[in-house]
């Protein structure tokens, strides 16, 4: 349909009258209703029932009006996302994440991104899940990848993903072969686990805190580069979600294995930006590349 129709039957429908329509856009009233008329005439059905107080929308022009609005949305969203392409000439991003996604996603995202934006710089910073909150919600970091459990007040989250902590392990290791686990069944496992560097308990620590089982720690660290070799030379079993570890595992390297607890079974990473404060071209369009990329992944199995 054209766009000035489009534009004209959207006005006529929210006014209930051609001639306040044709004031707000405008345009003189006979072009309005000849343009509505002839749009009648080629569909061969009324869009709009005429009375003497106004008109009123008929079955055929409501499903009209619903395409119309849907379309009219569609293009400024898409001007605007144009606006945001053609104005992104420079700019740097502060980006808060935790340790796991700066091991292949983020710097496969950011690698993509800078080739098609390379006047933008980037710091990048890895921190625990509050702590990026607070940086966001404190204008420190334009961007924060993290654990969505605890929102802060200031921060809104544009998406996020299941990610479920699980078992990480060689695929020679007696559990590989099981689609899920409990916190029992690796009781009595050596475990490679986060620590908090703050000496503050982690989310596992938090979740399973209370229950029976005591899991035995043979290395808390807080990078996951250590975690993964001591994995990788069979020193113990892994309490992380797939992210960090995702290439490993998809060459078969590694394995994972969901643990059935139900705040870790259900746990979400997203990107975070403020709540009080507009986002710029660059962190729109970041945002946008990070989302698709973890929309591609599948971090629950």
């Amino acid at each position: 349909m054209h766009s000035n129709f489009l534009r004209y039957f959207d006005e006529v429908a929210r006014q209930g009258s051609i001639r306040k329509a044709s004031a707000i856009l405008n345009v003189s009233s006979t072009t309005v209703n000849r343009k509505i008329i002839s749009t009648e005439a080629e569909m061969g059905v009324r869009l709009f029932e005429r009375t003497p107080e106004g008109v009123t929308l008929t079955d055929a022009g409501a499903i009209v009006l619903e395409h119309c609005r849907k379309t009219l949305h569609d293009y400024e969203r898409t001007r605007t996302l144009l606006d945001d392409i053609r104005d992104l000439r420079a700019g740097h991003l502060n980006i808060a994440a935790i340790d796991s996604v700066t091991y292949g996603l983020l710097p496969r995202i950011l690698l993509s991104f800078n080739s098609i934006y390379p006047q933008v710089t980037y710091s990048i910073t890895t921190a625990q899940p509050d702590e990026i909150m607070q940086a966001v919600a404190e204008g420190f970091a334009d961007i924060g990848i993290t654990f969505t459990f605890d929102l802060h007040p200031d921060v809104r989250v544009i998406s996020e993903k299941t990610a479920p902590i699980g078992i990480i392990m060689r695929p020679d290791h007696p559990f590989a072969g099981r689609t899920n686990l409990t916190i029992a069944d690796i009781a009595g496992q050596k475990m490679v686990r986060t620590v908090d560097a703050r000496g503050r308990n982690s989310i596992i620590d938090q979740a399973i805190s209370g229950m029976s089982a005591a899991l035995s720690t043979s290395c808390f660290t807080d990078t996951l580069h250590v975690a993964k070799q001591m994995i990788l030379a069979g020193r113990g079993v892994g309490l992380y979600t797939k992210i960090g570890f995702y290439e490993d595992i998809q060459q078969g390297t590694l394995c994972f294995v969901p643990l059935m607890h139900d705040v870790l079974l259900n746990l979400r990473i997203g990107v975070v930006m403020s709540a009080s404060s507009g986002i710029s071209p660059p962190e729109r369009l970041l945002g946008n590349e990070i989302r698709r990329a973890l929309a591609q992944l599948r971090l629950d199995s």
